[in-house]
């Protein structure tokens, strides 16, 4: 059987299985059959950055705050707040009434709990801990945070929209932090189908009955999420053409991810939606890792930033030039409010002679560079081809080694050495607003071994970020952006690889979705 049977056989099950009644119980039953870009399979949402799990999270979990579509931090789960006079203590209480899947009360002493596993891995959230004194249950919906000294970005933090600080059971959230949390219970809008979760396959998520959304319209990721669909199915279909197949004939409702070369026919088709819900876009990026050679020499990183020819890389991801900037050379996003140009001038214009001889300053004599090469991510492997190619023209020998994306996800938060399984880059992407904050862009933490895989250890770049997050003056802020920017163009946190937007596409019949930044299923109906 064809890949395309195989897959389309499957989904065909699938619809079988959930809807053996017919078409009218099936759209009775309000079931949204949707695409996603990856295969879940860690739930662990402060294990991981990457967007599946991430997207899994806004499913089952709650966040305290949630960002609108201005960017300002709103109560999500949390009822009141105050500040006390001196700037040092924040006390919050929640909403009445919320509950867990398991059918406990959601209470203060389980907030403090995810917070603080949060904290220890989110680059955001390990911003907040520095100034952190201490947390202190009030009753059992409220708790005061006391901080050491003011910082500017606390509500900020806890509504961050990527990774953010997901409310957990306190029995979870407790867990030691080196061990991997396998539980799904949350108070989210919708409840993980443990019993039907096939890794590789699908994952299936109900509607929580219990779930008390606010008052106040959804707004991005803020506001009222009401679950209007009774089950969400997500599918994992490694192939793109079998399912821009299955969207067409009706047989799935959602494309999450499509490649880029699919929107021109996909707007063509008068049964299908096209929608971009990311304005600021996508930031391909292009990470080292610092712990191992060469690129544990700030001199080799370096050398990356002459590789790099972003219209190339765009040309390769996206094809389409209305879907894509020629050129962005701002590690905080291109259209942000902390978009600048310093220090950009190596990206502008590929030198390998230049590349190669800098390589060399950093130590390296023509060992194999391992470059992981993601088989089930086209935008993600078409990049990596660019930069292999990039490599070989400045006189390195790549390792393209290949994997899905998952495997890859789980490989690349390994800190083994090269002749023990490890890498030396790896190509990722985020969007959003995240990128645009020096604190929340996950792959600008120099934090040493608290970083995210790549683990750059510049204290310098750490110390300005730092100051930036204790200014209050907005022009001096503006001001600090800039010299943050031309340090991270001498350690290299990542090389900003190209700026592009990714719309999402759906049937006709599927209404209410948000432009939100991100996939999200609350608000969503279908006729």
């Amino acid at each position: 059987m064809s890949i395309a049977g195989k897959w389309l056989g499957r989904i065909a099950g699938i619809a079988l299985a959930v809807g053996a009644v017919g078409a009218t119980a099936q759209a009775a039953d309000k079931t949204l059959r949707a695409v996603v870009h990856a295969d879940l399979k860690i739930l662990d949402t402060t294990w991981t950055t990457t967007y599946i799990t991430n997207r899994y999270g806004y499913l089952v979990y709650d966040t305290l705050f949630a960002i609108n579509s201005k960017f300002e931090p709103k109560p999500q789960m949390v009822d009141t707040y105050s500040l006390s006079d001196d700037k040092l203590t924040y006390t919050f209480t929640l909403r009445k009434g919320m509950k867990f899947h398991d059918g406990q009360p959601v209470r203060a002493a389980d907030c403090i709990a995810s917070l603080k596993r949060w904290m220890v891995r989110d680059v955001m959230g390990q911003g907040l801990a520095k100034v952190l004194q201490d947390f202190e249950v009030v009753d059992d919906l409220s708790f005061r945070m006391r901080l050491k000294e003011p910082y500017g970005l606390v509500l900020e933090t806890l509504g961050k929209p990527t990774t953010p600080a997901y409310i957990m059971p306190e029995r979870i959230a407790s867990l030691p932090i080196n061990q991997q949390t396998t539980d799904s219970i949350g108070s989210g809008p919708f409840i993980m189908k443990r019993d039907e979760w096939r890794p590789g396959n699908k994952a299936v998520f109900v509607r929580n009955p219990d779930y008390i959304p606010r008052a106040e319209p959804a707004d991005y990721l803020s506001g009222g999420k009401i679950a209007k669909l009774d089950r969400v199915e997500w599918l994992y279909i490694p192939d793109n053409n079998t399912t821009l197949s299955a969207l067409m004939a009706g047989e799935i409702d959602y494309f999450e991810a499509p490649p880029l070369d699919f929107i021109k026919p996909m707007m063509e088709d008068k049964d299908l939606r096209v929608l971009n819900i990311d304005k600021l876009g996508v930031q391909f990026v292009l990470r080292p890792n610092s712990l191992n050679p060469p690129f544990n020499n700030i001199k080799a990183r370096e050398a990356l930033l002459y590789l790099v020819n972003q219209e190339e890389v765009m040309q390769a991801v996206v094809g389409n030039p209305d879907l894509y900037l020629k050129f962005c050379g701002a590690f905080f996003m291109c259209g942000s409010g902390n978009e600048t140009a310093v220090g950009s001038e190596p990206l502008r214009k590929p030198d390998y002679a230049r590349a190669k001889a800098l390589l060399a300053e950093g130590g390296y004599k023509g060992e194999k560079l391992v470059v992981l090469l993601p088989t089930d991510r086209p935008q993600y492997a078409a990049a990596t081809m660019v930069l292999a190619s990039a490599l070989r023209k400045a006189g390195a020998a790549v390792d393209l080694q290949s994997g899905d994306w998952s495997t890859i996800s789980v490989r690349r938060a390994r800190k083994d050495p090269l002749d023990k399984g490890g890498y030396n880059i790896f190509i990722t992407s985020q969007g959003g607003p995240d990128p645009s904050n020096p604190v929340a862009n996950t792959w600008f933490n120099a934090g040493c071994e608290r970083a995210n895989p790549g683990w750059l250890c510049d204290p310098e770049l750490e110390a300005l970020v730092t100051a930036w997050t204790k200014e209050n003056d907005t022009a001096k802020r503006r001001a600090m952006i800039e010299t943050i920017q031309a340090r991270a163009y001498v350690a290299v946190p990542y090389v900003p690889y190209g700026q592009f937007f990714q719309p999402i596409a759906f049937r006709a019949n599927v209404t209410g979705v948000l432009v939100s930044g991100m996939p999200v299923y609350w608000n969503i109906d279908k006729q």
